[in-house]
């Protein structure tokens, strides 16, 4: 059954890093985020910023926001994994052809319908002074938050709010939602491959290819799914490539013959 799953109508939690590279990475963040947001926009669904670091020179170093809709996480969980592109770099004086690597992870939002208890004990919180481009800061308190799952090691942080509070409450939501998503890995015999994608944001790990020189084409490695029109996909149109990979992980039934 496509969609079945409980946590399938969950919103959906995505949080993009760059690849090796610098600016050139950092600018594939920001297109990947403005074509989730466009995708997001074109479904109907809210989007929410819980945490956003700007790039030194451009794009973006991190961020990670939360699209709010029914199915959001069914739907968008199709994205989890590492996205390459190749163009020409516009960062680059000899017009140079590049190719960047940026990771897109996807969790199920948790509401008030899914408990997911944290041991007090059991996490270190730390705050510091969020920071913008170039190093400027956004406030002059220390009210960006972290918070470190010590028996997993998983980290959630905010920056985005100004009130320290605020912070807290969405670094603590996200890290609910990544345990939460840890809870559903373990169960699930299929996300065994989850970690190989994780390992290394480079070669012969991507989900997806985006080339825009020296033709342009956009092919899902999953399914095989592609299309010539990159600046439609590049706009938000992502449905055919999760349609293809939910249908393809709807298990076949063997032919009676």
């Amino acid at each position: 059954m496509i969609l079945g799953r409980e946590e399938d109508t969950q919103d959906a939690i995505l949080t993009i890093h760059p690849g090796a590279g610098g600016t050139e990475s950092q600018d594939w963040v920001q297109m990947l985020y403005r074509m989730y947001s466009r995708w997001a926009e074109k479904k109907g669904y809210n989007i929410s910023v819980i945490d956003f670091q700007a790039g030194d020179e451009a794009g973006i170093k991190d961020v990670t926001f939360e699209i709010k809709g029914d199915y959001a996480y069914g739907l968008a969980k199709a994205e989890f994994g590492v996205h390459r592109m190749v163009r020409i770099s516009p960062f680059d004086s000899n017009s140079r052809r590049h190719t960047s690597f940026a990771s897109v992870y996807v969790y199920p939002s948790v509401d008030e319908t899914i408990q997911i208890d944290v041991n007090p004990n059991d996490i270190r919180i730390d705050t510091y002074r969020a920071s913008g481009a170039g190093g400027q800061h956004v406030n002059k308190t220390d009210s960006a938050v972290r918070i470190t799952h010590l028996p997993t090691g998983i980290v959630a942080q905010c920056q985005n709010e100004r009130s320290q509070h605020k912070n807290k409450n969405q670094a603590m939501k996200l890290l609910k939602a990544r345990l939460y998503q840890l809870e559903i890995d373990k169960e699930k015999e299929k996300h065994k491959n989850l970690e190989d994608q994780k390992k290394d944001i480079a070669w012969g790990s991507q989900i997806r290819s985006y080339v825009f020189h020296p033709y342009n084409l956009v092919k899902d490695h999953r399914t095989k799914q592609e299309t010539g029109n990159i600046q439609s996909v590049m706009d938000g149109d992502l449905d055919n490539f999760i349609r293809s990979l939910l249908l393809s992980e709807i298990p076949q039934k063997p032919l009676n013959i």
